[in-house]
This record gives C-alpha cells, structure tokens and sequence, in this order.
C-alpha cells in the first residue's frame, strides 16, 4: 500500500491501493457473496426439510383422525382436538382413559428414578443404589439437595430430595407423603410368539408395549416358535424397565414367563374380549364396532410363519376372535403394535 499527499486543502494523507491489492479485495468480496448464496442455499433446504416433516406429521394426524372416526363415527373424540384453537397450550397424553389424577402424576416435571422401597411418610428416608445410583451421579451429575421422584413399579409415587452421596449409593429423604395412583382402567395382556426373532426385534416389541401401556407381554410358545432364552427374559426386564422410565409410566409392565397355547386356552375361555391376529379375518375395525367394552382383555400374535391350523382352531374354539390387520404380511412385532396401538385407542374411545 502506497501512501500519497493529495492535492486537497487536508492534510491528512490520502491512502491509494495498488492494483495487486485491488485485485485480492475483488477475490474477497466475491467469496463473501458466494458465502451468502451458500447460506441462503442451505436456508431454504432446511425450510423444505422442515416442511416435510410437518406433511408427515400432518398426514399421521389425519390417518388417525380418519381410523377414530372408524371406530366411533358417531361423535369421534378428536373432532373437539381439531376444533380447539391452534395456539391454544394443550395438555394431552395418549390414551389418556387413566383419571386426571394418573395423568398429572405422570408428567412431573423432576427426574424420576425406580426404587423398590419407597418412604412410608414425609421425612422418611431409604437407600438408591446400584444402576438408578449411577445414573443419578454419574450420568445426570445430580448433587445433595437436588429434588427427584421416585417411583416403585406398582402406582407409588414419591417426591424428595437428595440428602447425601457417598460412593455406594445415596439417601433420598421424602419432601411428603407416597402418593397412590391407581392402574389404567384398560389392561391389554399381550401374548406373542418373539422367542425367535433375531437381533434387538423382540426388544423393540417388548419396548413399545411398554410405551403403549400393556398390561402384561407373555412369550408364546408355538410349534413354529418353541423356545425363548433365559439371557433374553432377563434382557427384557432390564428394557420394560427403561421404557417405563422414559414413557412415565407408573404401572411396571409385567412379563410374564413362557406359556404354550395349552396354557393359554383356559385364559381365552374366561376372557370376555380376545383377538387373535389372523391372516385373512374380518379387518380388526369390524370387528371392534360390534364388540364391547371390558376392564381387560387378551391379544395373541403368531410366530413367523404364522401358527399352524390345529393352533389357530383351538383358539378360536376357545373363545378367541379372529381379526384381520390388512392384506400384507407382516413382521411378528409390525403385528403386535398394530393391534395393540388400534386396541388402545378403541378402548380409549367414548
């Protein structure tokens, strides 16, 4: 850079560039232009990214809309949802058939942690260890006096706080009284034949019937399907625990040991709603508008390969109803969540 007296009256010295530099600051703003298209690029991809998933989310809302309208086409329960006003903070939770009170426990807002023993009164104090102490001091890094639930499996709820750390575990000591919240009023137990699926699939069944809000998953063992590890039940009690913890769920879903259809026999001639998964039945909405409601119910899914003839005519002589879940053939656990998701949602119906 060259500096020169001008001829003007200041004087101050008057700074010229020579052309080398001219040309480098030309390089410079043309790469800032071409930062700025970049960053609009990128802008606008993010908005249609955006916008899909909203069509996608759309697009399930109105799915759904149009199977509850299936189920009760007389005045459908989510016709007031879509009526209300968009801005409007809602406060939902799906199959919320439980009574308010399950619904507020349910969504606190503190970190909830399982514990089998639970304070009797406010000011009582138990003892958190092992898995749940680790992810409380580990994980979440939670210090003395930092406020957390807990919670035992069975409808027990208390809220307290951390009263001292050591390194085996930590006392919670209770801010107030164990609160009792009482069980969904529809209890599904699931019988499915997964004791064969391959990989994290039989996890990912267990996981979502938890999240949907069985009552209970019993392993079927069928002629296709005759045997399930002892390492995989204890998996999957480990996986029903997670899954409770992450959907809120106060009510620990059981599950229950291995049971042939002989045993289950006895079970389906005294249930008043049993639905078996069957290639080829009535759609499983048919079937529903001419059912009634109960307290419980049972739903049986089949191996892969499907159950063979002489199971599936003992069952149904048994009491159990055969439904359909459309024309393509499905995975064990695509045919479990399709049942049990459209179960849910009928029995949360008016």
């Amino acid at each position: 850079m060259t500096v020169r007296q001008g001829l003007s009256h200041s004087s101050k010295p008057i700074l010229l560039l020579r052309l080398p530099n001219r040309i480098l600051l030309g390089k410079c703003l043309k790469q800032n232009q071409r930062q700025k298209n970049t960053l609009r690029t990128n802008t606008g991809t993010l908005l249609s990214v955006a916008v899909f998933y909203l069509s996608e989310v759309a697009a399930a809302a109105y799915f759904l809309f149009g199977q509850m309208q299936a189920l009760n086409p007389i005045q459908p329960r989510f016709t007031k949802l879509f009526n209300r006003q968009l801005l409007k903070p809602l406060n939902l939770r799906a199959f919320s058939s439980s009574p308010d009170d399950y619904t507020n426990q349910s969504r606190g807002g503190l970190p909830r942690f399982f514990s089998e023993e639970l304070p009797a009164s406010k000011g009582g104090v138990v003892r958190v260890q092992g898995d749940e102490f680790r992810h409380m001091t580990k994980v979440l890094r939670l210090s003395t006096n930092a406020r957390v639930e807990l919670f035992n499996g069975k409808g027990s709820l208390v809220e307290g706080c951390i009263e001292r750390i050591d390194r085996t575990g930590l006392d919670f000591v209770a801010l107030e009284d164990p609160t009792l919240v009482p069980p969904l009023s529809t209890q599904w137990h699931v019988f499915a034949a997964f004791g064969t699926l391959k990989g994290d699939r039989a996890d990912w069944l267990v996981e979502k019937c938890t999240e949907l809000g069985a009552h209970s998953v019993t392993p079927l063992l069928t002629e296709r399907s005759p045997s399930i590890s002892e390492n995989r039940v204890d998996r999957l009690r480990r996986v029903i625990l997670a899954a409770t913890k992450q959907s809120q769920r106060l009510h620990e879903m059981i599950l229950n040991p291995p049971a042939k259809i002989v045993g289950l026999l006895p079970l389906l001639a005294q249930s008043k709603l049993s639905f078996l998964a069957a290639a080829g039945a009535p759609p499983v909405v048919s079937v529903l508008t001419s059912s009634r409601k109960e307290s419980s119910g049972l739903m049986i899914v089949g191996p892969e390969g499907d159950f063979t003839e002489k199971e599936v005519n003992m069952m149904m002589k048994a009491g159990a109803s055969a439904v359909g879940l459309g024309p393509h053939r499905l995975r064990v656990e695509t045919a479990t969540m399709a049942l049990l998701a459209t179960l849910m949602l009928w029995s949360d119906s008016p």
